[in-house]
């Protein structure tokens, strides 16, 4: 029997641990308190797909698409130029959860699966759906709804705020979206110092073999989120250091014929990196989730 095929997810280093990358028609929360990146995770998934010739169906319910795509710009990625090509928004702020839910959003979707481009979707906060309604049977009916939906149309990264109380591990308030998903990442931030002071972890990923370890990662102007699956490689050096690090990896992009959005990533975490620890670990991991050998 075929193996199914994995969409990959565009978070460095993510589909080492979670089998090549997302099921397709599937639907992945990303949990996690302030601070954690979850919408850097939306955009980087949205961004990756429309990279490589996909649609992107952004659906936000707190602020404009302009903007996630000021924000986006500042983290190196030009949303500016795909909007309403190859990135759609839908902007739900102030809308009545339940009727958009329930009856506009299938109309929407109906429309769009007529085209034969593959789109992947991203719910950047879902949290007000959940806040919409007290009665925990009606949240679980339009959640349900929402991802069901969605899915229709391939894999739906949703981001969920998370509030935990002392004592607890995952906030109560986010166990129904983890429930309904077909998979859930859960962030942690650690205020202690240090370049790796966020922490990921797979909660579950139906129909795959997930790692099931604390994984640093850390946010690169350019890149975005880099996931850290191997022994953390000491800071070496100065800036000048790092400048020759990126030029050699410059280099081998070019050598094995690298996508141009691969070398401008690289090129643009150039110029941007202030960090006090050396960019080699984190350019190999990108290297391995583009398969550049």
């Amino acid at each position: 029997m075929a193996l199914e095929k994995k969409i990959a997810s565009g978070i460095y280093g993510l589909d080492r641990i979670i089998e090549g990358g997302f099921r397709d028609n599937t639907a992945v929360v990303v949990v996690g308190s302030s601070g954690t990146g979850k919408s850097t995770f939306a955009m980087q998934w949205i961004m990756h797909g429309i990279d490589n010739g996909e649609q992107g169906l952004y659906v936000t319910m707190e602020e404009s698409p302009e903007q996630i795509i000021r924000e986006a710009g500042l983290l190196g990625w030009d949303m500016k130029s795909h909007f309403e090509k190859d990135l759609f928004f839908i902007h739900l702020a102030g809308s009545d959860f339940k009727d958009m839910i329930m009856n506009k959003l299938p109309a929407l979707v109906k429309a769009r699966q007529d085209y034969d481009v593959r789109t992947r979707i991203a719910i950047d906060p879902m949290t007000p759906v959940i806040w919409a309604v007290r009665e925990k049977q009606e949240q679980r009916v339009l959640i349900g709804n929402l991802f069901n939906t969605l899915k229709k149309l391939g894999v739906v990264l949703a981001t969920v705020e998370e509030h935990t109380k002392p004592g607890e591990t995952i906030g109560e308030d986010v166990l129904l979206p983890i429930y309904l998903s077909d998979g859930a990442i859960h962030l942690d931030y650690h205020p202690i110092g240090g370049a790796f002071n966020r922490t990921l972890q797979i909660i579950k990923m139906r129909g795959s073999s997930h790692g099931e370890g604390v994984y640093p990662y850390i946010f690169a102007r350019g890149a975005g989120v880099i996931i850290r699956t191997s022994p953390e490689e000491k800071a070496k050096g100065v800036k000048e250091t790092y400048d020759h690090t990126f030029d050699e990896a410059l280099k081998t992009a070019e050598y094995l014929k690298s996508p141009q959005h691969v070398v401008e990533k690289i090129k643009f975490m150039k110029e941007t990196w202030v960090y006090d620890y050396s960019p080699e670990e984190a350019l190999e991991i990108m290297f391995d989730s583009y398969g550049l050998r």
